[in-house]
Formats: C-alpha cells, structure tokens, sequence
C-alpha cells in the first residue's frame, strides 16, 4: 500500500482560490488600499503580461502537484500591484514604472567557472528548459507575504546545463543596469543588483527560475523576463530581471549585505525567532487580506533545507 504523509503546511488544492476570484477588480481595490474617493477608475495603466512573449504558447504548465499550500492563492491583480522593484522605484507602486522594462530582446550570460562561458537568447533559455508550475510562499522581509503559482524550472537544471567546475562554490545572480530605462537606478543603492546562492543552495529542489506567473508569462513587475525565488528565504534574495549567472570560488557580496551591512546578511533564511534589527519577525500579514499568521521557520520549507545549515549555527543565518 503506498501511504502519502501530508507536509504539514499543505491544504487540498480545492482550497485555493479560484480564478474568478483573482481576478475580482473590487477585491484588489480594497486589498491595495485604493477604496476611496476617485480611487476606482483613476487612470491605473494596465499590466504587462507579455502577451506577445515569444514563450507565451508554453504556457500555462503543468502543475508540479508535490508542491502545495497552507492558503489560498494571492489574486494576480493584488499581487502584481504590491512589490518591490527598486530599479524602477521605493514605493509599493513600482509596478506603473515597471511597465518601462524592455523585455525584448534578452540575452543571459552564463560565465565564471563553467566549462564553456555561453550568452543565451532568453526565448532559447526558456524552450530548453523543462517548465512546471509550482505554488509557493512568498515571505518578506517586511513581514508581509504572498502565495505564487510561479512558472519556471528548477535551477539545478540551469546549474547542470551551465556545467560548472568543481571549484564553483557559489552561484551569482546579476540583475540588468541601465539608468535610462530604470530611475531607480540613479540613487545612490550599489547597482546592479547582485544576489548569490551556495551550490549546495542552488542545487536544491526548492530554487525556482522563474518565468511566468498565474498561468502566462512574466509581468514586468514580477521581475521579467528571468527571476529568481528561493521560498525558504526572505523575498530579497529573489533576484529579478537577471542578465548574469556566474559560477565562483569567493562568496559574493550582495547588494542587501552593501547597502545595510547592518540589518541584512548573505544567508536571509525566514526565522520568526531572528528579529530584523527595526522589527520582529514573528508574525506576517497576508497581503490581500486582514489576517496575520505565525512566521513559520524557513517559512514552512524546512524539511527540504534545514540539513543544508547544519553545523552554521553560528553564522548570521537569517539577516
């Protein structure tokens, strides 16, 4: 007899919310704030959901059914109206600017110690690659968290197609730059945005390359066309619009851990009992909702990772 063993932060896939549900315009007004005076009907521009990608008839993807939730699924319109896309702006409306990205062309270098060094078309990218859908956490590290129907395929794949050398210790995500296109990358933050993972990290059957969301490709404000989300970890380390993947010896330094050396560190697991230095990390909001719930260590995913952090207990782990 083959006996299934529930993970604890699973439901039926029947308590996710239905798609007419996501899409209810009302419900994003009132999860976003926007229910007032000349809220409803103010001009908002549409969102890019690539429908002309060159990828869009790949999707949606097959369900990955290993992978389920704890809650219903965060509607679309609320969830690609609330995030952060430094490049484009500080402010939660990041997703008017974003619609500046250019998506196409796009090209992601794959170098560092790798056997061949390759610059790949994103269109090639994607179609040699074996796309699923996956519903995951998404947690941040302003304690308020989604839950995503991500599209991509596992970065192990990247990782074994890249063939890196037995000295790659860690792998480096490198966002786009371009000051033009993007305002938010003439402050004063260290752009581009740099991310880095352990092999061991990458490796994992949890690390997900992105490439669409809710059944379609990528909105821009999710982080098109290539992003990175590691849902045992703190939303920051989720690399968006990646150019660059590079295989290396020396543990990067990330763009968190130059701006706030202080309040963010390279390792950003999800742990309630860590407080960020300006607020406690115990509880969470689910965005779209008035609910809060328990931070749950590595944000429910420790089954999968918790082995990789054995004996770094005194490391910094998850700021």
């Amino acid at each position: 007899m083959h006996i299934i063993h529930k993970k604890g932060w699973e439901i039926p896939e029947r308590e996710a919310t239905p798609e007419s549900v996501a899409f209810n315009r009302r419900a994003f007004i009132k999860a976003s704030g926007l229910l007032g005076a000349g809220a409803i009907g103010a001009g908002w521009p549409k969102i890019s959901l690539a429908a002309t990608d060159p990828t869009a008839s790949l999707y949606p993807a097959k369900r990955n059914e290993a992978f389920t939730l704890d809650r219903p699924l965060t509607p679309e319109q609320t969830a690609s109206r609330y995030n952060n896309f430094y490049e484009f702006s500080l402010s939660k409306s990041a997703f008017m600017q974003a619609e500046a990205l250019k998506t196409r062309p796009w090209t992601v270098k794959i170098d560092g110690l790798v056997e061949k060094p390759m610059e790949l078309g994103i269109d090639d990218l994607i179609k040699a690659m074996p796309l699923e859908e996956r519903l995951y956490r998404h947690r941040c590290v302003e304690a308020w968290s989604m839950t995503m129907p991500w599209t991509g395929f596992p970065l192990k794949k990247l990782v074994d197609y890249a063939k890196p050398l037995g000295s790659a210790k860690f792998v480096r995500f490198e966002t786009f730059l371009d000051p033009k296109m993007a305002p938010g990358q003439r402050g004063f933050f260290p752009w581009p945005y740099v991310e880095a993972l352990t092999m061991a990290e990458a490796t994992n059957d949890l690390a997900l390359m992105v490439t669409g969301a809710y059944g379609k490709p990528l909105a821009n404000s999710f982080g098109a066309p290539l992003r990175l989300h590691t849902p045992w970890k703190y939303g920051f380390k989720s690399a968006k619009s990646i150019v660059k993947i590079s295989f290396v010896e020396k543990r990067p330094e990330t763009f968190w851990e130059a701006s706030g050396p202080g309040e963010y560190g390279f390792w950003a697991n999800v742990n309630p009992q860590v407080p960020h230095p300006r607020w406690s990390q115990a509880s969470e909001e689910i965005i779209g909702t008035n609910d809060r719930k328990p931070t749950l260590l590595f944000n429910g995913y420790g089954e999968y990772v918790a082995d990789l952090y054995k004996g770094l207990e005194k490391e910094n782990l998850y700021i």
